[in-house]
């Protein structure tokens, strides 16, 4: 009965152990093979050029000069022609300058750092829901939340929750926009030596707190901006709404030359606290924290010398029309009435099909040939054949250095680690600010990209992917060039504490913590 089986299992334990490689090695050998490959790939056009460029080099020393004399004399009797051709090509090179997208730069960006005394411990924040008047499962609901969120007890809560009862007014949730933005604007100002009156463009986003009058007139007035600048304030539009801003200001810079544009990313916390016990809207209250940024984009050429980036693509995906990516963050009022931001159950799912989607764009964008034949070869294999294959995941590590993936919380880097095949340390900024600052929305990736400027890992010529998601449900990109050896900007967010990260956690538990 086992005879079919027997003699492979003797085989297989005869053979010697020397000619069977050890599984690690193999992976390697594997690694180095798919390396040497996406070598070949890129530099294919060079090595065919060369054997091309011997043989014109070759003729050319061969060539007798009368035959050169004879080819000037013919030039010089067609002098229309020569003419004509001179005049196209002028012709062509001007159409291509005066078209081509102008180069937008990144001079510098600030990140606001609340003050210590705002700072939330675990006991703390248990013990003021508790006052609050949240059931016993809703607070074991928090507490477990707390526990595994992969945030420290150096998180930032505003002025008006740490009140007792809680005072989540109108003037409350202004002075926190306030003193976030007009705080990160400050230290902007200060370091890249910009006059506000320069400013030509300003875009903020916030998508929570829209007052009246905006915020973006809020900044205006603080800064006596000038009467014809171009002011955008956009709302709703969740934690991937930085890259929106993003794109929107890049947009602005086409139109308008010799200028600056202002990004300013925030949220706001005072008045989205939820007190209810539902606990699909008890999430945010565990995540979300203070924070924002202001970033400084120009579009002068003699800014390109002291911009630390530049921004070389902005990918943009809405999955609106689909009804359960609609409905996945959502505000709403709970059956008692009380309002709050219920996370579905099929985010994670929905932010992974968003993901797909936007990297199907991003791709031929930004990824060598090597990865885009092989995802090109394995679809189809797949369509002709109809055969079980594997869809090949690209290998984004060949297209950037850097990647800054929204800190929402431990789920969504995890998902992006795995479905991207990234390694720890692609992901230890995004696990370093979730830990240090929290989900601060859609400034988080500029905490992120803060981290990796204190820790002096951004190279002249490397590439960062910003990637966020976001409420409607977005998944927006953006991609930057970095100019120079980039150095962390004045007053960085992580100046008193970057020696002591990275640290490590345990099912988002330091390992101090995980091991008492």
């Amino acid at each position: 009965m086992n005879g079919g089986t027997a003699p492979s299992a003797a085989a297989a334990a005869a053979t010697p152990p020397h000619r069977r490689l050890p599984d690690f090695l193999q992976s390697v050998n594997l690694k180095y093979v798919k390396l040497g490959y996406h070598y070949l790939i890129t530099h294919l056009l060079t090595l065919m050029l060369l054997p091309l460029m011997a043989v014109i080099l070759l003729e050319a020393g061969r060539t007798d000069p009368d035959d050169l004399r004879q080819l000037w004399l013919h030039l010089q009797y067609n002098l229309v022609s020569v003419l004509v051709l001179s005049a196209v090509l002028v012709f062509g090179a001007t159409v291509y300058v005066l078209t081509r997208p102008r180069p937008v730069y990144l001079v510098d960006f600030a990140c606001y750092k609340p003050p210590a005394h705002l700072q939330v411990r675990f006991e703390e924040f248990m013990r003021h829901s508790k006052l609050c008047g949240f059931s016993e499962d809703a607070l074991e609901f928090q507490r477990k939340i707390l526990e595994r969120s992969g945030l420290s007890e150096e998180t930032y809560v505003p002025e008006a929750m740490h009140a007792l009862p809680p005072q989540p007014t109108m003037a409350n949730a202004r002075a926190e926009a306030e003193t976030v933005m007009f705080g990160a604007l400050d230290n902007l100002f200060k370091a890249t030596g910009v006059k506000p009156k320069d400013v030509g463009v300003l875009v903020v986003n916030c998508s929570l707190f829209n007052p009246t009058p905006s915020l973006s007139a809020m900044i205006v007035n603080k800064y006596k901006l000038r009467g014809n600048i171009r002011s955008f304030n956009l709302g709703g539009m969740g934690c991937s709404a930085g890259v929106i801003a993003i794109d929107l200001a890049r947009d602005m810079l086409q139109v308008h030359r010799n200028t600056y544009a202002v990004v300013v990313s925030t949220e706001n916390i005072t008045q989205n606290w939820y007190f209810g016990n539902r606990k699909s809207m008890l999430i945010p209250n565990c995540l979300f924290r203070v924070g924002g940024a202001a970033v400084l984009l120009s579009n002068r050429g003699a800014d390109r010398r002291r911009a630390k980036y530049s921004l070389k693509h902005v990918v943009r995906t809405h999955k609106g029309a689909d009804d359960k990516a609609f409905n996945c963050v959502y505000q709403e009022q709970d059956g008692e009435g009380k309002t709050g931001v219920s996370l579905s159950k099929d985010l994670m799912a929905i932010a992974g099909g968003a993901l797909k989607t936007n990297i199907t764009t991003l791709g031929p964008l930004v990824l060598p040939v090597s990865e885009q034949l092989l995802f090109f070869a394995t679809l189809v294999v797949k369509k002709l054949f109809n055969a079980k294959v594997k869809p090949y995941i690209p290998d984004f590590k060949l297209a950037f250095e850097h990647f800054c993936i929204h800190a929402g919380g431990r789920a969504v880097i995890d998902e992006l680690e795995k479905n991207l095949q990234l390694s720890p340390a692609h992901v230890e900024a995004s696990r370093m600010t979730l830990h240090r600052f929290g989900n601060t929305s859609s400034s988080s990736i500029w905490y992120e990209l803060a981290y990796m400027e204190a820790k002096g890992r951004v190279r002249r010529g490397h590439r960062i992917w910003q990637i966020a998601f976001g409420s409607g449900f977005k998944c927006n990109s953006a991609v930057w060039h970095a100019l120079r050896n980039v150095k962390p900007s004045p007053n960085s967010p992580w100046d008193d504490c970057i020696d002591r990260y990275p640290v490590e956690l345990v099912d988002g538990i330091p390992t101090h913590k995980a091991q008492q």
